[in-house]
């Protein structure tokens, strides 16, 4: 029996009325997905845009697949279900000194949404995105049955895959090739900076360490200190003679508070607060616990909740080094145009090859929060022109406002992506609200 609900994306910009299906056995996948006609799959819905669930159609709950199906500890390799969690993946390799460093800033997000997405953590600069840490995956695809797909084998088909929205079927096991994590926590240093453009230069000379490396910046303030900032530089803490403990982590229900919080007055003191505490209270270099690196947000989601019923925008985007400069000025000059209400603006490093609508190349990725309100938005449209203008690559998974416009502009494969994903599915029976609005 299918459950109807009335469900979000996690900006609270896209509310739908869908109808979810629960799945805990291989052979109820297969039937289920087999006498659907339009489906997506679904993960923890931590997306930030909608691309779990469309209205009206069926989401295919995989929660329940989330088993560890083998380890070697010899060879670093690990098979996973593809419900399973990130924590809950971390809790076991880190108990034998091994991880994927590729980490979303969130513990509850699923190994197959995490594919599906082509996430990254805050070390890309240096190991890039997910899917350089994937050996294989398996699918189901309602036309074409079960697929294993790796480099060498439907490699057309796991290139469509990773990053590829689920929409070439649902992820169900996924192989990772581990990397080692001889520690239990990090070193943290912290670089205080007077404006963006000091900012990039302290990235752009960070680009070879194996370290993760994101920046902090206050960027409403004046003209002489535009985005004076803090940069964290953080190291594993070597230490081969102890064991990981696990990571101590519990999921809560997400709150929504009816107005919005975040204005003029809340942000510049939430932001000189932070900046003056980091500043003149806290170390320059300290010993930084594993959650709080990786899981910036965990135990902080307040932040998000705050942004009341309408919700929030973010907009990350990829600028080459040779342009950003350029950008920021025109970045700049609208800032003072259209004063938006930035939260929370943030630079790091990251690599990659740039390939379908995978949000990867070798260039520095830009990201900033406001809350959804008219004079946010138009700023954000003038802000899409300068994308276009600087052939940036803004990502599909975390703006619910990206038109198809700045989309096609910006992503040179997209008809090539659309192209090769026809030919692989040509009834094009997974679809979702996101893939809807950008005609994927």
């Amino acid at each position: 029996m299918l459950e109807k609900y009335k469900i979000s994306s996690f900006d609270n910009f896209c509310k739908k009325e869908i109808f979810i299906k629960n799945i805990e056995k291989y052979n109820q996948l297969e039937n289920e997905i087999s006498n659907s006609n339009n489906l997506i799959t679904m993960g923890s819905n931590y997306s930030y845009v909608a691309a779990g669930f469309k209205e009206k159609q069926l989401s295919i709950n995989i929660n329940k697949f989330n088993r560890i199906l083998f380890f070697n500890k010899e060879k670093k390799t690990i098979t996973v279900e593809a419900g399973i969690k990130i924590f809950d993946l971390l809790n076991f390799t880190l108990q034998h000194q091994l991880w994927i460093p590729q980490i979303p800033g969130y513990p509850f997000i699923t190994i197959g949404g995490a594919v599906a997405a082509n996430i990254h953590g805050k070390s890309c600069g240096f190991h890039g995105t997910i899917r350089n840490s994937i050996e294989s995956i398996t699918i189901f695809n309602k036309n074409q049955g079960w697929l294993d797909l790796s480099c060498e084998k439907n490699k057309d088909i796991f290139d469509l895959t990773i990053g590829g929205l689920g929409l070439t079927g649902t992820i169900v096991i996924v192989t990772f090739n581990l990397s080692d994590f001889f520690g239990t926590d990090f070193i943290t240093s912290i670089t205080k900076t007077v404006s963006v453009y000091e900012t990039i230069k302290i990235l752009e000379n960070s680009k070879k360490y194996n370290n993760l490396i994101y920046s902090w910046n206050e960027i409403n303030s004046n003209a002489k200190s535009f985005g004076q900032g803090l940069v964290f530089d953080s190291k594993i803490n070597i230490t081969k003679n102890k064991i990981f403990n696990h990571l101590k982590v519990k999921e809560r229900k997400k709150k929504i508070f009816f107005l919005n919080f975040w204005n003029k007055i809340t942000i510049k003191f939430s932001n000189l607060s932070f900046f003056y505490y980091t500043k003149y209270l806290k170390k320059n270099k300290y010993i930084d616990q594993f959650e709080d690196v990786i899981f910036p947000f965990y135990g902080k989601e307040i932040y998000f909740e705050l942004f009341g019923k309408k919700g929030f925008i973010e907009s990350q985007v990829l600028i080459s080094y040779l342009k950003i400069n350029d950008f920021i000025d025109e970045f700049k000059k609208r800032v003072d145009i259209y004063k938006p209400d930035i939260t929370i603006f943030s630079l790091k490093n990251i690599s990659g090859e740039k390939k379908y609508l995978r949000f990867e190349d070798n260039k520095i990725c830009l990201t900033f929060d406001m809350p959804n309100n008219k004079k946010n938005i138009i700023f954000l449209k003038e802000i899409y022109k300068l994308y276009i203008k600087y052939r940036a690559l803004p990502s599909v998974i975390k703006d619910s406002f990206l038109d198809r416009e700045t989309f096609e502009k910006c992503y040179e494969q997209a008809d090539i992506f659309r192209e090769d994903l026809r030919k692989f599915d040509p009834k094009r029976s997974y679809k979702s609200e996101l893939s809807e609005r950008l005609f994927i």
